[in-house]
């Protein structure tokens, strides 16, 4: 005759048994959706701090620029009679890039970053115009420390073509990673958001080469 208790032992352990079994499943799950999930988010931090270091190379460069230009300046204001239209033009676009004001960790706002980067542009331009003129002026083409100048700023512009062009690229990964599925859920979980984007002239897509062409034939 069967003891009633040892039956009900059985089946009390068996049922504890069963209900190990199902918790030690629903831990792997977690733990395997947990450590999806922390992939994906590692994933995405250094995705966004690989863009935030492009940014912060291009905005670098920039404000290199920035500083060079009232040297310049000086410098094109000692030739006798240099065009004023021209210089003021220069003035006037280093102006227009102070008043513009982005973060220094990664910009968001496209209209905000277009802005900033027709600026930029609009400085290039006449920045350009300024050494095509210059090469009418004699003294210019003499002067040690506009030659030097002249150096460094198109060692510059192509610094920041490089780095407007490895930005585009590292902003278009980035943002392409926060929006597939599952990492989209981390971002939006965590407040990632898109970094701005903005589409490189023609000639920055290739290897960026800038030269003013000034004392160089």
């Amino acid at each position: 005759m069967s003891n009633p208790l040892s039956h009900s032992a059985r089946t009390s352990g068996a049922t504890g048994r069963g209900l190990l079994i199902a918790v030690g499943i629903i831990l792997l799950i977690v733990l395997a959706f947990g450590g999806c999930g922390v992939s994906h988010y590692n994933g995405l931090i250094s995705s966004q701090k690989n863009v935030e270091a492009r940014w912060a190379e291009i905005d670098n460069q920039y404000k290199r620029r920035y500083d060079l230009i009232p040297n310049l300046v000086e410098t094109v204001k000692g030739s006798a009679n240099f065009e004023k239209s021209t210089l003021e033009a220069v003035v006037q676009a280093r102006a227009s890039v102070g008043r513009i004001q982005l973060p220094e960790s990664l910009p968001t706002d496209p209209k905000a970053l277009e802005t900033y980067i027709q600026a930029q542009q609009g400085l290039s331009g006449a920045l350009g115009r300024l050494f095509a003129v210059a090469e009418n002026y004699p003294d210019l083409k003499s002067s040690q420390n506009f030659l030097s100048l002249q150096d460094q700023l198109e060692g510059t512009e192509n610094r920041i073509a490089t780095a407007r062009r490895d930005y585009i690229d590292a902003a278009q990964q980035y943002n392409t990673r926060i929006a597939r599925f599952p990492a989209n859920f981390i971002a939006s979980l965590f407040r990632f958001k898109e970094a701005a984007q903005f589409q490189a002239p023609a000639e920055e897509r290739a290897t960026p080469k800038v030269e003013f062409d000034f004392g160089k034939k």
